[in-house]
């Protein structure tokens, strides 16, 4: 076993990574950029070394740097952690000649798996099936679209050296070809510096279902069983499960063995995923095809260590080490059922657009690692850190496990409804949409399930109006009530000894504006008022550790609530759900005009990647303007209104902060 590792990534990995090591006495270096200086993965080293600027670009793919740092802290290995380095097999060769070990597979095996195309004809040559596809070298734009054209539409277009959604489109028909192959490859170009793709025949009803498997120096190598990732918003992974809901022992045999051919066909070793696409043909049965193989770890791997109980971390690190696997093909078993939600820094309801800010509110559910039959936290975040454009946009993952599928969702559904974050968006209530959904609480699953499940899904408030407004004055007399405790003097309820006093709110929930009024009966009742809507409103307050925590009811509810206000906006969170409420202060908001509607500004801080159009330009709604790249993703801004193009404020490759004006607009 190594006595000191250096961990090449940040976030939750970074932090996942440390506490493996520190439970086995291994000591750890953290690499950090600026804009990570205060990191939790610091400070869940032993020590840390800065390797340069906030982007990537400048830091963590900065190898030199980073294998300098293991040098000069005495690191005998390098963990990758995913993303970044993890998957690059000159980082993996310079390790190596660096006379440091590199935790995961051999360069050799990294560079054959990389490529998507050689892979392909590599696994073909194993005996592993294929989706029908063009997997050669030839990159002739009009080559490709013949092949797209043989193999029959709709296809996949994929960067060949891509991963994690990025440089990948699907075409459903031959004259949209040429527009989503530009894009595809713009976007592979900017990711993975290649922009070499390969097309492959787009599976009806597909399953996205991955092998996990382990090789050691020894010549071992068996699989720990599947993963059901179908679950996927822009091809990227938001709900996965093990093990797969349907799999029978057969199949399961069948998809293991063919995965450890796939490995053993590289010899590969440490953690990799094998990941297949499985095809639910109308007669019924499944098939399944390669797809392509990661080699390093998952960030869904938490659901195989729930399942069978093991540390794959703690395997990697041996496994490194030159020590043979832990277990032997028949000693491993499946215990129970295990899922992990994705929480990320993104609006759902606004085309899962990534969110920036700060976590003024960040509250976990009780949570216990590594045991089961209780809920897991993966995070590399505290409250009050900041949620930055220059990474990806997840939070944390959420992990639970049960005895049964049905114990596992409904232990998810509670520890969603527990999560507590205010400061950003996110997508923790749109989670808990689709836990709850017939598709997936049945197991009706293939990865167009969120465009089939959108009416339940997207735009959905369980909290409802009546209960937003409630909690929302209460959160206000609550706050009043702690003020008069010290100042008996600012009193709020205007008390007189004949009359009724009567306070107005004024509020703006889901977008719409509205009146309440709140009455102080004479026998110390409230009588709140809204619209249609009236009814005597209770509340006792509760412990807390912020925000206010309350015993709520009205209207024939109750429910225990908690409340944070930031700024004008009252973030309530309840059993039903999470909603936001704006309590508006008219004096504050007096004089103020309207938002010039000619200003088209930027959602998000990023890059401008392109214009679609220039002044002078006649638009109509809905039309693509700009292109923006933000937290590894591309972004189309289109034009709010019909109009002409009056100015363009900035250039491609122009950096932006959100809000930025980045074209002027004369509406019709």
């Amino acid at each position: 076993m190594f006595t000191k590792i250096l961990i090449a990534n940040r976030g939750e990995i970074a932090c996942r990574v440390a506490a493996t090591a520190r439970r086995l006495g291994v000591r750890t270096v953290a690499v950090y950029s600026d804009a990570d200086a205060s990191a939790k993965h610091v400070a869940a080293c032993d020590e840390a070394v800065h390797i340069g600027g906030s982007a990537p670009k400048d830091s963590y793919l900065q190898w030199e740097r980073i294998i300098e740092a293991a040098k000069a802290t005495g690191a005998q290995a390098i963990h990758p952690g995913y993303g970044f380095l993890s998957e690059n097999d000159a980082f993996a060769n310079a390790c190596a000649n660096a006379g440091i070990a590199f935790i995961g597979p051999p360069a050799s095996a990294i560079l054959a798996m990389g490529l998507k195309a050689e892979s392909k004809q590599l696994m073909e040559k194993a005996g592993v099936p294929l989706v029908p596809g063009y997997h050669a070298a030839d990159q002739d734009p009009a080559l490709l679209q013949r092949e797209a054209n043989r193999i029959g539409y709709p296809v996949l277009i994929k960067a060949s050296a891509g991963g994690g959604g990025k440089g990948m489109r699907a075409v459903d028909k031959a004259e949209d070809f040429e527009a989503a192959l530009a894009s595809c490859q713009r976007e592979a170009r900017n990711s993975f510096g290649s922009d070499a793709v390969l097309i492959e025949k787009y599976v009806q009803r597909p399953r996205h279902i991955e092998i996990q498997v382990f090789g050691d120096t020894h010549g071992n190598c068996v699989y720990l069983f599947e993963r059901d990732c179908s679950v996927q918003r822009r091809h990227q992974k938001v709900l996965e499960e093990a093990p797969a809901p349907g799999m029978t022992p057969e199949f399961r045999a069948q998809m293991g063995a063919a995965a450890v051919a796939a490995a053993k066909a590289v010899n590969y070793v440490g953690a990799g995923t094998v990941e297949f696409i499985v095809e639910q043909p109308p007669e019924g049965g499944m098939r399944f095809y390669f797809m392509e193989m990661n080699t390093r770890l998952q960030v869904e791997h938490p659901v195989t260590e729930a399942i069978t109980g093991l540390d794959l971390v703690e395997w990697q690190l041996r496994v490194a080490g030159g020590e043979p696997l832990p277990l032997k093909q028949e000693e491993l078993r499946i215990h129970g059922h295990a899922i992990e939600a994705r929480i990320c820094a993104e609006t759902p309801d606004n085309n899962f657009l990534p969110a920036t800010g700060t976590l003024t509110v960040y509250r976990k559910p009780d949570c216990t690692a590594f045991e089961r039959g209780v809920v897991r936290v993966d995070d590399g975040v505290r409250e009050g850190d900041t949620i930055s454009p220059f990474y990806d946009s997840m939070v944390a993952k959420l992990i639970v496990h049960g005895a049964t599928r049905a114990e596992a969702l409904a232990r998810m559904d509670a520890a969603l409804a527990e999560t507590r974050i205010v400061g950003l968006s996110t997508n923790v209530q749109f989670l808990r949409h689709v836990v709850n959904s017939p598709s997936f609480a049945q197991a009706n699953l293939d990865t167009a399930l969120i465009p089939r499940e959108a009416a339940v899904l997207f735009h959905q408030d369980k909290v409802g109006l009546a209960l937003a407004v409630a909690s929302a004055v209460a959160q206000t007399l609550v706050a009043e009530r702690a003020v008069e405790a010290a100042d008996p003097f600012s009193r709020r309820d205007g008390w007189r000894p004949h009359g009724l006093t009567v306070r107005r709110f004024d509020f703006e929930y889901l977008g719409e504006s509205l009146l309440a009024h709140l009455t102080y009966l004479h026998d110390g009742a409230l009588q709140l008022t809204f619209g249609e809507v009236s009814g005597v409103l209770q509340f006792d307050t509760l412990p807390t550790e912020g925000g206010a925590r309350m015993d709520l009811q009205f209207q024939g509810q109750r429910q225990t609530v908690q409340t944070w206000q930031l700024g004008e906006i009252v973030h309530v969170f309840c059993a039903l759900g999470a909603t936001q409420i704006t309590e508006i202060d008219a004096l504050a908001h007096a004089g103020v005009a309207a938002a010039d509607g000619g200003r088209l500004t930027a959602p998000m801080p990023g890059k401008v990647l392109s214009f679609a159009v220039k002044a002078g330009d006649v638009i109509k709604k809905g039309q693509a303007l700009a292109v923006m790249e933000a937290m590894k993703m591309e972004h189309t801004i289109a034009a709010p209104a019909d109009g002409t193009v009056a100015e363009l404020l900035y250039a491609p490759g122009d950096q932006v902060s959100e809000g930025a004006e980045l074209l002027k607009i004369t509406t019709a």
